[in-house]
């Protein structure tokens, strides 16, 4: 009966319909035991979205040599040319979360979106949400963007300047009614706050009331997945802090999942439930953001991740278990500090950001101040010790000393975190121990 009514219903829809197709085939997957996808990864089948080995590659693009990453551990083919905008990306978001992706400019971030979205076909793995696959490189299958129910906002916002702002949110509810689609648009209004601006048009508006209204006609359809391409690049940066708080609470108030792309740190871990990092088309980290901050996957992680700095350290075993020796005192974890046996000889790189390092005019250790930038409520110190090492401080603005002076410095690390020790300026990729 179920085959008939599962029969009747794609003739319904029409042989051509992709929706169909793609249900179908997930029916067709889930009860083939012999099927590659019908034992599917835990992540793949808890997840509300879940991206499994995604690759992408543009005609064209130059192409380099593989780098290892955490997901990627260097192999004897390692020096082979790996091409993609998007390597072998895999990740899940659970009902509910927003996701953020960061990583410097041509990391992949904007191609893994539009990968989701539908506006780009897979060279390699898939894409599922609610278990449903909306593109699968295997089987050639690639769902159309309309029939994904995915919403999207863009940098620029793309507002119809020739509509009001009820107008524009109404622009994707023309299969509801016209009592539906006001109470929707009314809802939308209220929950972004602009229900006093609905008449008005795009430039009447200011930057952040624009990307409040990109936002309402976004999710106005009720979309399965948001997706948000650096909705702030063009706000000034407290409005930028302003609209991320109330994006996030505009989100969890919906109940919308969404997956945020940003170059702005702070405006990751803000907004974020879960961050992940990118470089060269790669998932360096995907992890909750305290954990991205405090305990870095790779050597790249921690570098573009806040203001920090490699000091040379070697471990040692400690009374309380193994320590770490560095340029500015020992440093002691115990809980992740890695045995001294990881590293030949116990030698390692040791991550020191710029909120491990106080300034303590009674220290023993003393640095001269090279460079200082400052920014209001503090000074970044770039310092360098009697080693000849470099450190970075955050410094109380009160504390405005003259460049070349020497002041003296101690480190307080909560989360020590190292990395084998490097000679000269390498591929920043290794894992932590």
């Amino acid at each position: 009966m179920a085959q008939k009514l599962a029969t009747a219903r794609h003739s319904q829809l029409g042989a051509n319909d992709p929706g169909q197709r793609a249900l179908d085939l997930n029916q067709a997957n889930a009860n083939d035991p012999h099927s590659k996808h019908a034992r599917r990864p835990a992540i793949i089948k808890a997840m509300f979205l879940a991206l499994d080995q995604i690759g992408l590659r543009y005609p064209g693009a130059n192409l380099g040599p593989a780098q290892p990453s955490l997901q990627h551990p260097p192999t004897a083919t390692s020096n082979k040319v790996r091409p993609g905008a998007v390597d072998g990306v895999t990740l899940g978001l659970a009902r509910g979360q927003i996701g953020v992706l960061i990583g410097p400019s041509g990391c992949g971030k904007t191609s893994l979106l539009r990968c989701i979205a539908g506006l780009e076909r897979l060279n390699s793995g898939r894409i599922l949400i609610e278990g449903q696959a909306l593109a699968d490189a295997s089987l050639g299958l690639h769902l159309a963007p309309e029939a994904r129910r995915i919403g999207m906002v863009f940098q620029d916002y793309a507002l119809f300047p020739h509509l009001s702002v009820a107008e524009n949110i109404a622009f994707g509810l023309r299969h509801l009614s016209r009592s539906d689609r006001d109470r929707r648009i009314g809802e939308m209004l209220d929950l972004v706050g602009l229900a006093h601006a609905a008449k008005r048009a795009p430039h009447q508006l200011s930057g952040g009331q624009q990307q409040r209204v990109a936002l309402a006609r976004a999710l106005a359809p009720a979309p399965r997945l948001l997706l948000l391409d650096e909705p702030f690049s063009s706000l000034d940066v407290d409005l930028r802090e302003h609209l991320s708080q109330e994006l996030r609470a505009i989100l969890h108030a919906s109940a919308t999942t969404a997956l945020f792309a940003t170059h702005d740190q702070s405006e990751a871990f803000a907004i974020g439930d879960v961050v992940g990092v990118m470089n060269k088309g790669r998932l360096e980290q995907w992890d909750a953001p305290y954990t991205v901050y405090h305990r870095p996957a790779t050597r790249f992680v921690a570098d573009f991740i806040g203001h920090s700095v490699f000091a040379p350290g070697r471990i040692v075993a400690g009374a309380d278990g193994p320590e770490v020796l560095t340029p500015v005192g020992a440093l002691v974890d115990a809980e992740a500090c890695a045995m001294a046996s990881a590293y030949p000889d116990g030698a390692c790189d040791v991550l020191l950001r710029a909120d491990d390092i106080i300034h303590d005019d009674a220290a023993p250790v003393t640095a001269q101040i090279e460079r200082k930038i400052f920014r209001g409520a503090d000074f970044l110190y770039t310092l360098r010790l009697a080693t000849g090492d470099r450190l970075k401080a955050h410094v109380p603005s009160h504390h405005d000393h003259h460049l070349g002076e020497w002041i003296g410095i101690r480190a307080h690390v909560d989360h020590v975190v190292t990395f084998p020790a490097l000679s000269g300026d390498t591929a920043r990729t290794e894992s932590p121990l």
